[in-house]
């Protein structure tokens, strides 16, 4: 007797539920409806700005950075390269190993040390002399790695010939035999931290170079940010300058040539001259 209400009234539940989806769908298609014709609306009044402000054919003539091709390496090239032997290249080895040495040379007395010591308040020592050193060792071999199979045989000469020069300063200062192999694996952790650090900061922005430089020049004991300031700099004004020289001239002479330290116009590009070199790139 009870169960014919109780079925009428679970029917009429049932209708009104099915009511209100019905309801709720025809909201929903017509509020689709409405945000797609306002969506079409913003979409045509974006192209026609962006018609109007795009008429111009001037970006069209924009050039591009060069970039160095890769040189194809044959399979023979590989085994030989990956046995631990140096497979023939473009230029004499020997020309490359004494390109290498001019190069290091340039990093040694063209800088000038004293200046780098009372700008960023360095101490005259072995060991801020090399952090010196190693800045610019660091660049050039950032600018011949760039250039195939001879850069980076040239640089691994330029490192030999940076750890034959600490060994004999340090020989010159008196240091003895033990404290001079310690000092010697220190630089050595030192150097190939800077490179990784270096490599990030040259990749990356301001920041990340300039902490890279309180790191590994200043040994985090940097208070003045002038000085920072002063070292990003000029690292990105020398690494743009050293980017300009001619790949091939580098490789036959090793002759680079730094921009000053501190100048009125940081931003332009000095002209670059063209070494001279005879016959048998000497």
């Amino acid at each position: 007797m009870y169960r014919r209400p109780l079925q009428v009234a679970a029917r009429c539940a049932v209708r009104a539920a099915a009511s209100r989806g019905a309801c709720a769908k025809l909201l929903e298609q017509d509020w689709c409806l409405r945000a797609s014709a306002a969506g079409q609306l913003s979409r045509s009044s974006c192209l026609t700005q962006s018609r109007v402000l795009h008429i111009s054919t001037e970006l069209c003539s924009v050039k591009e950075t060069p970039q160095h091709s890769q040189e194809e390496v044959g399979a023979f090239t590989k085994l030989i390269e990956a046995m631990g032997f140096t497979a023939p290249l473009k230029y004499n080895k020997w020309k490359i190993k004494i390109a290498a040495l001019r190069m290091y040379t340039c990093c040694v007395e063209r800088i000038n040390y004293d200046e780098f010591f009372d700008k960023c308040s360095l101490p005259d020592t072995l060991n801020s002399w090399f952090l010196v050193a190693q800045l610019h060792v660091w660049m050039c071999l950032v600018r011949m790695r760039q250039e195939g199979r001879e850069g980076k045989f040239m640089c691994r000469y330029i490192v030999h010939s940076m750890w034959e020069d600490v060994e004999q300063r340090s020989k010159i200062m008196g240091i003895d035999a033990i404290h001079r192999k310690e000092a010697m694996k220190a630089m050595t952790e030192t150097f190939y931290a800077a490179i990784f650090g270096y490599d990030e900061g040259i990749l990356s922005d301001d920041c990340v170079l300039a902490a890279a430089l309180w790191r590994n020049l200043f040994n985090c004991q940097c208070d003045d940010p002038q000085q920072l300031e002063l070292m990003v700099e000029y690292v990105r004004k020398q690494m743009q300058f050293i980017d300009a020289l001619d790949g091939e001239d580098l490789l036959l002479t090793g002759e680079v040539k730094w921009r000053p330290l501190v100048e009125e116009n940081a931003q332009s590009i000095l002209k670059v001259v063209s070494p001279t070199y005879n016959d048998a790139g000497l």
